[in-house]
C-alpha cells in the first residue's frame, strides 16, 4: 500500500508537542492532538475498507480544523482522499462519486447527500462536527487506482465535468517541500489561509507546505470578507496570506487601515491580478503581493520573490518550464499522473518530452514568467476553472432554449466573469435560465451575464466568433 503522505505526516506530526498546528474560528489545536484526533477518525473511517481494495473517500467541506483532521484521518486510514470543491451541488456531487466509484463521503452536516447515500449520516465525535455516508454503488466497474495514488483532486476539463486528477504521494509531497524552499517558508511563519484547501492554492502552499517546518496554518470560515480577513489577521499575527484575486480587490475597495501589522507576504494566484490592485493594495496595507503561477494538473510553477508586479516570477525547485510559439509547457516534480474519471485526455496534453501543456501562452523574459493569454477555452472566474462545455449543456438543456455558448467576459470592474449568451424561444427569459442553472450548477458557475440574442454569431467557418460575442456582451443592457 502506499504510505508516502502517511509517513510524512507522521514524521512532521509526532515529536512537536503542543506547537500550534492549525487553528480555525472555533479554536486551535497543537501538533501532538491533530496527529491524535487523525488517528482516532483514521479507526472510524478503516473498518469500512473492503479486502483488496482501498477506500475511496469524498472530503466535501469547507476549511476547518475537522477538514484538516479527516483529510490525515484518510491517509492514515490507507484511503485515498478525495478533495471535493464545497461550492459543488448535489448533481456536480453525485456526478463525482459515479465517475469515480466513492465508498464514503466526509461532508458537513447540513450537506445534501441524499441522491448518493446509501442511508442518513453518521456523525462520531472523532469526525468532529462532519459527518460520514456511506454511498451508493451501482455494481458498475468503476476506474481504477494506479498503484502509487494517494490523493486525488478535481479540476474542470474538456470532458464537460469535473476531471479527477490523481497524484502520487511523492508527488504531493514534492509539491509542498518544493514550494517551502522556493518561497522561503520557516517555523515562524503563520500561513492565513482563505482559500479552498481543496483548490491548488491552499492545498499546495499551506496543507503540508505549513507542517514541514513547524509552521501554523490559520483557517477562516465563512465568506471571506474584509472585515473577515483582517479579524483574522489580528487573531492570529499571521506572517502570509494566501488567497485569490477577488479578495484583494475586495480588501481594495474597503480599504481597511488596520490588520496587517504582522504580515510580511500576501501571495495570488488563480487569475491575472491586475496591477492597479496590486499598487494599491500594498500602498493600503504596506504588505507586497507576491505572484504565484501554478496548474492544477502539475502544482506550483513559479514564485516571485520581488513581488514588484514584473511577472509570474522564476520556476521554483523540481520545475522545468518553457514558453515558446506553442505556449507554456512544463514538466515539474508535483505533475499529476492522469485523470481518474477521463482515460486519455491527461496523456493527450503531455507531448513527446515528457512536457504538461498548459493552455496558456507567454514568454520568458531573464528567467522570469510573463503570461501573454491562454489557448485554453477553460474560463478563468475569480480563480476558478470552468469547462464551457458543462456550462452550455445545462443551458441547451432548458425548456425553449435553441442554442447556447458559454465564455469569459469582463464585469463593470474589468475583473473575468463566466458569460453565456443563449438563443430561445419567446418568453424566455434570463432570470428563468439563471434559475435553471442554479438548479444544478453551484453557484459559481450559473453565468454571472447572460445575454439573450436571435442568432450566435459565427465566423467564416462556422464557428462561433469570440470577438463578435464579446462585442454583443458589451453593447447588449444587462439581464
Amino acid at each position: 500500500m502506499p504510505a508516502v503522505l502517511t509517513n510524512v505526516f507522521t514524521g512532521l506530526l509526532d515529536g512537536r508537542g503542543d506547537r500550534v498546528a492549525v487553528t480555525d474560528a472555533d479554536g486551535s489545536v497543537g501538533y501532538t492532538e491533530l496527529a491524535d484526533r487523525a488517528r482516532a477518525a483514521a479507526a472510524r473511517i478503516a473498518p469500512h475498507a473492503v479486502p483488496g481494495e482501498r477506500l475511496r473517500v469524498g472530503l466535501y467541506a469547507t476549511n476547518s480544523i475537522d477538514y484538516v483532521v479527516c483529510y490525515l484521518a484518510t491517509l492514515f486510514a490507507g484511503a485515498v482522499p478525495f478533495l471535493a470543491d464545497s461550492a459543488f451541488g448535489p448533481f456536480e456531487l453525485s456526478r463525482i462519486a459515479e465517475d469515480c466509484g466513492l465508498d464514503l463521503l466526509i461532508h458537513a452536516p447540513g450537506a445534501d447527500v441524499r441522491s448518493i447515500a446509501e442511508e442518513a449520516p453518521t456523525h462520531h465525535g472523532e469526525l468532529g462536527a462532519l459527518g460520514l455516508s456511506r454511498l451508493r454503488r451501482d455494481g458498475r466497474p468503476r476506474p481504477e487506482l494506479l498503484d502509487d495514488t494517494e490523493v486525488c483532486r478535481f479540476t474542470s476539463g474538456s470532458t464537460g465535468r469535473p476531471n479527477c486528477i490523481a497524484f502520487s504521494g511523492a508527488a504531493v509531497s514534492a509539491a509542498a517541500s518544493n514550494w517551502a524552499k522556493g518561497t522561503g517558508l520557516s517555523a515562524d511563519d503563520r500561513i492565513a489561509c482563505l482559500a479552498a484547501l481543496s483548490n491548488g492554492l491552499a492545498f499546495n502552499t499551506s496543507l503540508l507546505a505549513a507542517f514541514l517546518h513547524g509552521a501554523s496554518l490559520h483557517l477562516s470560515q465563512g465568506l471571506p470578507t474584509a472585515s473577515r480577513v483582517v479579524r483574522l489577521l489580528e487573531n492570529t499575527g499571521a506572517t502570509r496570506l494566501v488567497a485569490f484575486p477577488a479578495l484583494y480587490e475586495s480588501i481594495v475597495r474597503r480599504a481597511p487601515r488596520n490588520g496587517f501589522a504582522s504580515v510580511r507576504t500576501a501571495i495570488s494566484s488563480g487569475a491575472p491580478l491586475r496591477e492597479t490592485v496590486r499598487e494599491e493594495f500594498t500602498r493600503i496595507t504596506g504588505v507586497p503581493i507576491h505572484n504565484y503561477y501554478g496548474v492544477a494538473e502539475t502544482g506550483p510553477l513559479t514564485y516571485a520573490p520581488d513581488a514588484d508586479g514584473g511577472g509570474l516570477g522564476k520556476p521554483l525547485p523540481g520545475v522545468d518550464l518553457r514558453a515558446d510559439e506553442h505556449g507554456i509547457r512544463v514538466r515539474s516534480q508535483s505533475m499529476g499522473s492522469h485523470y481518474l474519471n477521463a482515460p486519455g485526455v491527461f496523456e493527450q496534453r503531455i507531448d513527446a518530452e515528457g512536457y504538461y501543456r498548459t493552455g496558456d501562452q507567454g514568454h520568458l523574459v531573464d528567467g522570469t514568467l510573463h503570461l501573454t493569454g491562454r489557448t485554453s477555452r477553460l474560463v478563468n472566474a475569480g480563480g476558478r476553472k470552468i469547462d464551457p462545455i458543462e456550462i452550455v449543456e445545462v443551458l441547451r438543456g432548458a425548456p425553449g432554449v435553441l442554442d447556447a455558448v458559454a465564455l469569459e467576459a469582463e464585469n463593470k470592474h474589468g475583473e473575468p466573469v463566466l458569460a453565456a449568451v443563449v438563443v430561445a424561444e419567446p418568453g424566455v427569459t434570463a432570470q428563468f435560465l439563471r434559475t435553471h442553472c442554479a438548479a444544478t450548477l453551484p453557484t459559481f458557475k450559473v453565468p454571472a451575464i447572460l445575454r439573450l440574442t436571435d442568432r450566435i454569431p459565427a465566423n467564416s467557418i462556422g464557428k462561433p466568433s469570440i470577438e463578435r460575442l464579446r462585442r454583443l456582451l458589451s453593447e447588449s443592457p444587462s439581464n
